[in-house]
């Protein structure tokens, strides 16, 4: 299914129950979504936008440029097959409870499905911790080890994860670690489809996963 719209900040027009928040962005036909986990940690509170206005925001959007999922940095990235969006949306006063995540859950979820993407790439250890343990079977027998994790592939129910160490703490070489594994990522057949528009009449394709 491919989504038809043009807004790149909140596409699906999410509303959560909170003064401020900070919605997904991007295209919403995306190949690949990048998931973190609140605007008090990857930044955006005053930008609207995901991963942006913090230095390790721009490192991350750098790295995501050089990788070819990102045409440009700035307060709008200029996106094309990529999607952008938070664990928690609202911008919190403090921490966020784990009642508070349980509640943005929902959104997360709506979203993430919405836009199907082919690859998750959840940015630091809960993002990575949530997305193991919803959409992959791998939770159980993987440790959330953030450096062994960085840029490693690992398949889910449907899609590919490649988590991200939290950019903050990257160390010389975690940039171009993270460039050379998204760089061979898209040189394979990430998407994993079928076209089974050979067993319906017309000559169009069907692809699933």
């Amino acid at each position: 299914m491919k989504n038809v719209t043009d807004r790149t900040s909140n596409p699906f027009g999410m509303r959560p129950d909170c003064d401020r928040f900070v919605p997904g962005y991007g295209d919403a036909n995306a190949h690949f979504h990048v998931v973190g986990d609140h605007p008090g940690v990857h930044g955006g509170s005053e930008t609207g936008v995901p991963f942006t206005g913090t230095a390790a925001a721009d490192r991350l959007q750098t790295a995501l440029v050089r990788g070819g999922l990102l045409s440009s940095t700035g307060d709008e990235p200029a996106v094309e097959r990529t999607f952008l969006s938070y664990l928690h949306m609202c911008v919190p006063d403090g921490a966020p409870t784990e009642d508070d995540y349980a509640d943005m859950e929902r959104f997360f979820d709506a979203e993430l499905r919405a836009i199907a993407a082919h690859v998750l790439l959840p940015v630091g250890a809960r993002a990575t911790d949530h997305v193991l343990r919803a959409y992959t079977a791998q939770a159980w027998k993987t440790e959330v080890d953030m450096e062994a994790l960085h840029g490693e592939e690992m398949r889910g129910s449907g899609w590919l994860v490649m988590p991200i160490k939290e950019p903050a703490e990257w160390v010389d070489g975690d940039d171009d670690r993270l460039v050379e594994a998204l760089e061979t990522l898209q040189a394979t057949d990430y998407r994993r489809e079928t076209d089974l528009g050979r067993f319906l009449p017309g000559e169009d394709p069907y692809r699933v996963r």
